[in-house]
Protein backbone atom coordinates (compact mmCIF):
# COMPACT_ATOMS: atom_id res chain seq x y z
CA UNK A 1 0.00 0.00 0.00
CA UNK A 2 2.90 2.37 0.72
CA UNK A 3 4.18 2.07 -2.86
CA UNK A 4 0.65 2.54 -4.19
CA UNK A 5 0.20 5.71 -2.16
CA UNK A 6 3.58 7.02 -3.34
CA UNK A 7 2.60 6.35 -6.95
CA UNK A 8 -0.71 8.14 -6.35
CA UNK A 9 1.12 11.17 -4.94
CA UNK A 10 3.44 11.41 -7.96
CA UNK A 11 0.59 10.88 -10.43
CA UNK A 12 -1.59 13.42 -8.64
CA UNK A 13 1.12 16.06 -8.89
CA UNK A 14 1.40 15.49 -12.66
CA UNK A 15 -2.38 15.61 -13.08
CA UNK A 16 -2.59 18.88 -11.17
CA UNK A 17 0.31 20.46 -13.03
CA UNK A 18 -1.35 19.71 -16.36
CA UNK A 19 -4.73 21.01 -15.19
CA UNK A 20 -3.27 24.23 -13.85
CA UNK A 21 -0.82 24.89 -16.70
CA UNK A 22 -2.86 23.72 -19.69
CA UNK A 23 -6.45 24.36 -18.60
CA UNK A 24 -7.33 20.67 -18.46
CA UNK A 25 -6.23 17.29 -19.70
CA UNK A 26 -4.46 15.94 -16.64
CA UNK A 27 -7.66 14.61 -15.13
CA UNK A 28 -8.00 12.07 -17.93
CA UNK A 29 -4.98 10.28 -16.46
CA UNK A 30 -6.73 9.71 -13.12
CA UNK A 31 -8.64 6.69 -14.45
CA UNK A 32 -5.57 4.84 -15.86
CA UNK A 33 -3.63 5.64 -12.69
CA UNK A 34 -6.33 4.17 -10.46
CA UNK A 35 -6.61 1.14 -12.75
CA UNK A 36 -2.85 0.60 -12.51
CA UNK A 37 -3.15 0.80 -8.72
CA UNK A 38 -5.57 -2.11 -8.65
CA UNK A 39 -8.98 -0.47 -8.89
CA UNK A 40 -11.74 -1.87 -11.12
CA UNK A 41 -13.04 0.22 -14.01
CA UNK A 42 -16.13 1.35 -12.08
CA UNK A 43 -14.06 2.14 -8.98
CA UNK A 44 -11.51 4.06 -11.07
CA UNK A 45 -14.10 6.16 -12.90
CA UNK A 46 -15.87 6.95 -9.62
CA UNK A 47 -12.64 7.92 -7.87
CA UNK A 48 -11.61 9.99 -10.88
CA UNK A 49 -14.75 12.09 -10.57
CA UNK A 50 -13.76 13.02 -7.02
CA UNK A 51 -10.23 13.95 -8.12
CA UNK A 52 -11.59 15.97 -11.04
CA UNK A 53 -14.23 17.78 -9.01
CA UNK A 54 -12.04 18.85 -6.11
CA UNK A 55 -9.09 19.78 -8.33
CA UNK A 56 -11.38 21.80 -10.61
CA UNK A 57 -12.62 23.81 -7.62
CA UNK A 58 -9.05 24.73 -6.68
CA UNK A 59 -8.15 25.53 -10.28
CA UNK A 60 -11.32 27.60 -10.77
CA UNK A 61 -10.56 29.72 -7.71
CA UNK A 62 -7.04 30.41 -8.99
CA UNK A 63 -8.29 31.20 -12.50
CA UNK A 64 -11.07 33.44 -11.13
CA UNK A 65 -8.59 35.48 -9.12
CA UNK A 66 -6.55 35.88 -12.30
CA UNK A 67 -9.65 37.21 -14.10
CA UNK A 68 -9.95 34.30 -16.52
CA UNK A 69 -13.36 32.91 -15.44
CA UNK A 70 -16.78 34.01 -16.67
CA UNK A 71 -18.63 32.65 -13.66
CA UNK A 72 -22.23 33.18 -14.78
CA UNK A 73 -21.68 31.51 -18.13
CA UNK A 74 -19.79 28.61 -16.58
CA UNK A 75 -22.52 27.99 -14.00
CA UNK A 76 -25.25 28.18 -16.67
CA UNK A 77 -23.44 25.72 -18.96
CA UNK A 78 -22.71 23.39 -16.05
CA UNK A 79 -26.32 23.38 -14.84
CA UNK A 80 -27.53 22.49 -18.34
CA UNK A 81 -24.93 19.67 -18.42
CA UNK A 82 -26.18 18.09 -15.17
CA UNK A 83 -28.88 16.04 -16.91
CA UNK A 84 -26.27 14.48 -19.20
CA UNK A 85 -23.93 13.80 -16.27
CA UNK A 86 -26.69 12.03 -14.33
CA UNK A 87 -27.69 9.93 -17.36
CA UNK A 88 -24.05 9.04 -18.07
CA UNK A 89 -23.42 8.00 -14.46
CA UNK A 90 -26.44 5.68 -14.53
CA UNK A 91 -25.40 4.23 -17.91
CA UNK A 92 -21.86 3.46 -16.74
CA UNK A 93 -23.12 0.93 -14.20
CA UNK A 94 -25.12 -0.89 -16.88
CA UNK A 95 -22.28 -1.72 -19.30
CA UNK A 96 -19.46 -4.29 -19.00
CA UNK A 97 -16.15 -2.94 -17.71
CA UNK A 98 -14.33 -3.91 -20.92
CA UNK A 99 -16.76 -1.76 -22.91
CA UNK A 100 -16.18 1.10 -20.46
CA UNK A 101 -12.40 0.84 -20.82
CA UNK A 102 -12.55 0.59 -24.62
CA UNK A 103 -14.72 3.71 -24.75
CA UNK A 104 -12.28 5.45 -22.42
CA UNK A 105 -9.33 4.57 -24.67
CA UNK A 106 -11.24 6.02 -27.62
CA UNK A 107 -11.90 9.21 -25.70
CA UNK A 108 -8.21 9.55 -24.87
CA UNK A 109 -7.37 9.36 -28.58
CA UNK A 110 -9.91 12.11 -29.26
CA UNK A 111 -8.44 14.22 -26.46
CA UNK A 112 -4.92 13.80 -27.85
CA UNK A 113 -6.20 14.88 -31.26
CA UNK A 114 -7.87 17.98 -29.80
CA UNK A 115 -4.69 18.84 -27.95
CA UNK A 116 -2.64 18.52 -31.13
CA UNK A 117 -5.09 20.76 -33.01
CA UNK A 118 -4.90 23.38 -30.27
CA UNK A 119 -1.10 23.33 -30.42
CA UNK A 120 -1.18 23.92 -34.18
CA UNK A 121 -3.61 26.80 -33.79
CA UNK A 122 -1.50 28.36 -31.05
CA UNK A 123 1.57 28.20 -33.30
CA UNK A 124 -0.34 29.98 -36.03
CA UNK A 125 -1.44 32.65 -33.60
CA UNK A 126 -5.15 31.96 -33.90
CA UNK A 127 -5.75 31.51 -30.19
CA UNK A 128 -7.12 34.68 -28.58
CA UNK A 129 -5.30 34.02 -25.29
CA UNK A 130 -6.15 34.98 -21.75
CA UNK A 131 -5.72 38.68 -22.42
CA UNK A 132 -8.29 39.00 -25.20
CA UNK A 133 -11.05 41.56 -24.81
CA UNK A 134 -13.60 40.32 -22.33
CA UNK A 135 -16.82 39.25 -24.11
CA UNK A 136 -20.07 41.01 -23.33
CA UNK A 137 -21.96 39.57 -20.37
CA UNK A 138 -25.25 41.36 -21.07
CA UNK A 139 -26.19 39.47 -24.23
CA UNK A 140 -28.57 36.76 -22.94
CA UNK A 141 -29.78 33.82 -25.00
CA UNK A 142 -33.28 33.87 -23.46
CA UNK A 143 -35.05 36.74 -21.70
CA UNK A 144 -38.58 36.96 -20.24
CA UNK A 145 -38.73 40.63 -19.27
CA UNK A 146 -39.81 43.14 -20.47
CA UNK A 147 -40.70 40.91 -23.44
CA UNK A 148 -39.90 37.29 -24.27
CA UNK A 149 -36.89 36.90 -26.55
CA UNK A 150 -35.13 33.71 -27.56
CA UNK A 151 -32.03 33.13 -29.67
CA UNK A 152 -33.33 29.59 -30.14
CA UNK A 153 -30.63 28.26 -32.53
CA UNK A 154 -27.99 29.44 -30.04
CA UNK A 155 -29.95 27.96 -27.12
CA UNK A 156 -30.23 24.62 -28.92
CA UNK A 157 -26.46 24.59 -29.57
CA UNK A 158 -25.80 25.19 -25.86
CA UNK A 159 -28.28 22.46 -24.85
CA UNK A 160 -26.82 19.82 -27.18
CA UNK A 161 -23.19 20.66 -26.43
CA UNK A 162 -23.62 20.82 -22.65
CA UNK A 163 -25.58 17.56 -22.57
CA UNK A 164 -22.88 15.78 -24.58
CA UNK A 165 -20.19 17.06 -22.20
CA UNK A 166 -22.23 15.92 -19.21
CA UNK A 167 -22.75 12.45 -20.68
CA UNK A 168 -19.01 11.96 -21.15
CA UNK A 169 -18.30 13.18 -17.63
CA UNK A 170 -20.84 10.88 -16.01
CA UNK A 171 -20.16 7.83 -18.16
CA UNK A 172 -16.36 7.80 -18.26
CA UNK A 173 -15.56 9.60 -15.01
CA UNK A 174 -13.49 12.36 -16.58
CA UNK A 175 -13.78 16.11 -16.35
CA UNK A 176 -13.21 16.46 -20.05
CA UNK A 177 -11.28 19.74 -19.86
CA UNK A 178 -10.04 19.43 -23.42
CA UNK A 179 -13.61 18.68 -24.51
CA UNK A 180 -15.25 21.35 -22.36
CA UNK A 181 -12.91 24.08 -23.62
CA UNK A 182 -13.77 23.57 -27.34
CA UNK A 183 -17.43 23.17 -26.32
CA UNK A 184 -17.42 26.58 -24.61
CA UNK A 185 -15.72 28.13 -27.62
CA UNK A 186 -18.33 26.58 -29.93
CA UNK A 187 -21.50 27.06 -27.87
CA UNK A 188 -20.79 30.33 -26.04
CA UNK A 189 -18.20 31.88 -28.38
CA UNK A 190 -15.74 32.40 -25.51
CA UNK A 191 -12.14 33.39 -26.26
CA UNK A 192 -9.78 30.49 -25.60
CA UNK A 193 -8.25 32.03 -22.47
CA UNK A 194 -11.65 32.50 -20.82
CA UNK A 195 -12.85 29.10 -22.02
CA UNK A 196 -9.95 27.37 -20.25
CA UNK A 197 -10.72 29.06 -16.93
CA UNK A 198 -14.50 28.79 -17.23
CA UNK A 199 -14.26 25.08 -18.10
CA UNK A 200 -13.11 24.43 -14.52
CA UNK A 201 -16.45 25.74 -13.23
CA UNK A 202 -18.31 23.41 -15.61
CA UNK A 203 -16.19 20.42 -14.57
CA UNK A 204 -16.86 21.13 -10.89
CA UNK A 205 -20.63 21.07 -11.42
CA UNK A 206 -20.80 18.02 -13.71
CA UNK A 207 -18.39 15.99 -11.58
CA UNK A 208 -20.40 16.74 -8.44
CA UNK A 209 -23.62 15.64 -10.14
CA UNK A 210 -22.07 12.38 -11.37
CA UNK A 211 -20.53 11.60 -7.97
CA UNK A 212 -23.92 12.15 -6.30
CA UNK A 213 -25.48 9.54 -8.59
CA UNK A 214 -22.70 7.01 -8.15
CA UNK A 215 -22.75 7.43 -4.37
CA UNK A 216 -26.08 5.63 -4.33
CA UNK A 217 -24.83 2.61 -6.29
CA UNK A 218 -22.54 1.21 -3.60
CA UNK A 219 -19.40 1.65 -5.73
CA UNK A 220 -16.49 2.38 -3.37
CA UNK A 221 -12.94 2.97 -4.62
CA UNK A 222 -9.95 2.89 -2.31
CA UNK A 223 -10.48 6.27 -0.69
CA UNK A 224 -6.89 6.49 0.57
CA UNK A 225 -5.63 6.35 -3.02
CA UNK A 226 -8.28 8.81 -4.16
CA UNK A 227 -7.39 11.19 -1.32
CA UNK A 228 -3.67 11.01 -2.15
CA UNK A 229 -4.38 11.71 -5.82
CA UNK A 230 -6.72 14.56 -4.95
CA UNK A 231 -4.53 16.38 -2.44
CA UNK A 232 -1.44 16.32 -4.64
CA UNK A 233 -3.48 17.19 -7.75
CA UNK A 234 -4.86 20.28 -5.99
CA UNK A 235 -1.35 21.37 -4.99
CA UNK A 236 -0.12 20.66 -8.50
CA UNK A 237 -2.94 22.67 -10.10
CA UNK A 238 -2.01 25.76 -8.10
CA UNK A 239 1.66 25.32 -9.01
CA UNK A 240 0.71 24.70 -12.64
CA UNK A 241 -1.35 27.88 -12.84
CA UNK A 242 1.60 29.88 -11.54
CA UNK A 243 3.95 28.06 -13.91
CA UNK A 244 1.70 28.89 -16.87
CA UNK A 245 2.05 32.59 -16.12
CA UNK A 246 5.84 32.39 -16.34
CA UNK A 247 6.56 29.65 -18.86
CA UNK A 248 5.83 28.87 -22.48
CA UNK A 249 3.70 25.73 -22.13
CA UNK A 250 3.97 24.64 -25.79
CA UNK A 251 6.63 22.00 -25.07
CA UNK A 252 4.79 20.80 -21.97
CA UNK A 253 1.58 20.48 -23.96
CA UNK A 254 3.33 18.52 -26.74
CA UNK A 255 4.89 16.13 -24.22
CA UNK A 256 1.56 15.64 -22.51
CA UNK A 257 -0.12 14.85 -25.84
CA UNK A 258 2.42 12.10 -26.39
CA UNK A 259 1.79 10.76 -22.87
CA UNK A 260 -1.97 10.66 -23.45
CA UNK A 261 -1.43 8.73 -26.70
CA UNK A 262 0.78 6.18 -24.92
CA UNK A 263 -1.73 5.69 -22.11
CA UNK A 264 -4.57 5.38 -24.65
CA UNK A 265 -2.65 2.71 -26.55
CA UNK A 266 -1.94 0.78 -23.34
CA UNK A 267 -5.58 1.00 -22.21
CA UNK A 268 -6.84 -0.13 -25.62
CA UNK A 269 -4.33 -2.99 -25.74
CA UNK A 270 -5.66 -4.16 -22.38
CA UNK A 271 -9.39 -3.67 -22.97
CA UNK A 272 -9.96 -4.52 -26.64
CA UNK A 273 -8.67 -8.16 -26.57
CA UNK A 274 -10.86 -8.85 -23.52
CA UNK A 275 -13.81 -7.27 -25.29
CA UNK A 276 -13.29 -9.45 -28.37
Amino acid sequence: MTLALLAAVVAGALIGLSLGALGGGGSILAVPVLLALGQTATQATTGSLVVVGVTSVAGAVTAYRAGNVLLARGVAFGVVAIAGAVAGAHASSAVPEDVLLTAFAGLMLVVAGLMAVRQLRNRRGSSSGAHADRPRLDDPIITFSPTFMCQCPHALKVLVTATAVGLLTGFLGVGGGFLVVPALVLALALPMGYAAGTSLVVMTITSAAAVAVRAGTGIAPDWWLVAALTVTAVAGSVAGARLAARTDTAKLSAAFTGLVLLVAAYTAATAVPALL
